[in-house]
Parts: structure tokens; C-alpha cells; sequence
């Protein structure tokens, strides 16, 4: 109910603020805010197109993510051996982040020179460090006396991981991993609106700037990129309750107690 509220006053200012560029004498065809009925329609003449376009970012987006997933959780496992490998690889890791990505993703399409390429690699390099970060707290939560019972029963390194660290770490990696899903989806993005040829980004840079005869399209390019991001962060959320109920319980619990 609220999400239903939320989008019906979000339609509501969009209607209104349409309903005040004409009144102020703003041409309907001159207008870069069209009537949402009007995009509506676009939407539905133009879903094919759309949606292949889509499908297409959505694609290098996926791949962008597990590489950049698989990437943080190597990293925050290797954080994780002692402290002194920690105090190695956090400030790397830390300074990844400090680079623009709006002056990445050019000079990485410039290298390569695969819209493909450049997509995955955007993706999973903006995608790695949330991983890395909540996995690596994850690891790092583990209680002392937990960690000296297992050192009682003589369980190695490998066995501490296996029964201890990494189950308890499993729902701060998710946590990363659906702040990193919809990132995976605009660092996507990003390079399409570089000059690639495929995509939705590509779509939404064309009807940007072919005039406002196109704004309805526009904006139907805008909505199914939050569509896709949004979509990926539910993918992600769904996947966490599924194999980690025991996550979902303990949350709802522990809202209980604070209300």
C-alpha cells in the first residue's frame, strides 16, 4: 500500500507539472514532460524495441554483477586472514573507489573497444566494494568465545571458515550484494550512453536528443532502467529469503522488539 501511494502521488506531480508547462504556454510537442498517458502509449507501441534493448543491458549487467561479486567476496575472505592483511588491501580497495566512474567508463570503452567488454567490466567494478565491505563484517562478526571453542576442539583455519565464519557471514554478503545489483544496472548504463550500439542506455541518449517529438520515449527509457534496477535488487532479496529464512525471521524479530 504505501509503494502504491508513493506512485500515484509521484503520477499525480507528474501530471500537474505537465498541466503547468502548457498553461505557461509550452507547447505539448515543444514539451520535454509529456502527459503520462502519453508515454503509456509509447510504452506500448515501442515494448518490443524496448525490451530487446533491455535485455541487452540487463545481460552485461548480470555478468558485470557475478564478476564483481565473486571479486568482492575473494576480497573480503583474504581481508579476513589476519590483520595485517586487512591493513594491506583496505586502503586499495578504499582508493579503487575515490576514481570517478563518469571518467572511467570512457577510458575502459576506449581500451577495449567492446561495448560488451566495457559493460561487464563497469558493472562488476562498481559492484565489487559492497560486496567486499558487508562480507567482510560478516566474516569479522563472529563472537571470541565461538572462535575459542573451535580452537578447543583443534578446528583448522579451513574448518573455522566452513563451520563458523562464512555461514555468518552469508547474510552481510547479501546485504552487499543487493546494494551492488541495481549499481550493476547504471555502471551498465553509463557505458552505453559512452556511444555504444546496443542497449537501453543507447535508447535513452537517442531520444534525448532527436527532439521533443521523442520525450514520451525518453521517458519510457528512463522508467525501464529503474525498472531493471529495481528488478535486480528484488532478484537478489527473493534469492536471500530463499536460501536464508533463517535472515528473514531474525530481522522481523528484532523489529518486533524495537516497536
Amino acid at each position: 500500500m504505501p509503494a502504491l501511494v508513493w506512485a500515484a502521488a509521484a503520477l499525480a506531480l507528474w501530471q500537474s507539472g505537465a498541466w503547468l508547462l502548457q498553461q505557461r504556454g509550452v507547447a505539448l510537442a515543444s514539451s520535454k514532460l509529456p502527459y503520462p498517458y502519453l508515454v503509456a502509449v509509447a510504452l506500448f507501441r515501442n515494448a518490443g524495441s524496448l525490451l530487446a534493448e533491455a535485455a541487452v543491458t540487463l545481460l552485461n549487467a548480470c555478468e558485470g554483477f557475478l564478476l564483481g561479486a565473486a571479486a568482492g567476496v575473494a576480497l573480503a575472505l583474504f581481508m579476513s586472514l589476519s590483520a595485517t592483511m586487512e591493513r594491506i588491501a583496505a586502503p586499495y580497495a578504499v582508493a579503487s573507489q575515490m576514481v570517478p566512474i563518469l571518467g572511467l567508463a570512457p577510458i575502459v570503452y576506449a581500451i577495449f573497444r567492446d561495448e560488451n567488454t566495457a559493460r561487464v567490466l563497469i558493472a562488476g567494478y562498481i559492484s565489487f566494494f559492497p560486496v567486499a565491505l558487508h562480507t567482510l563484517r560478516g566474516l569479522q562478526s563472529v563472537r571470541q568465545e565461538d572462535r575459542d571453542l573451535l580452537h578447543v576442539l583443534a578446528c583448522g583455519r579451513a574448518a573455522s571458515y566452513r563451520v563458523l565464519r562464512l555461514p555468518a557471514a552469508l547474510p552481510g554478503m547479501f546485504t552487499g550484494l543487493k546494494a551492488a545489483a541495481p549499481l550493476a544496472v547504471t555502471g551498465a548504463i553509463l557505458v552505453e550512453l559512452m556511444g555504444a550500439q546496443r542497449g537501453i542506455g543507447v535508447l535513452m541518449l537517442r531520444h534525448l536528443y532527436y527532439g521533443p517529438t521523442h520525450a514520451a520515449l525518453f521517458w519510457c527509457t528512463v522508467l525501464l532502467a529503474a525498472a531493471l534496477g529495481i528488478a535486480a535488487y528484488g532478484i537478489t532479496a527473493a534469492l536471500e529469503n530463499t536460501l536464508l529464512p533463517w535472515s528473514r525471521t531474525s530481522g522481523r524479530r528484532q523489529g518486533r522488539g524495537l516497536r
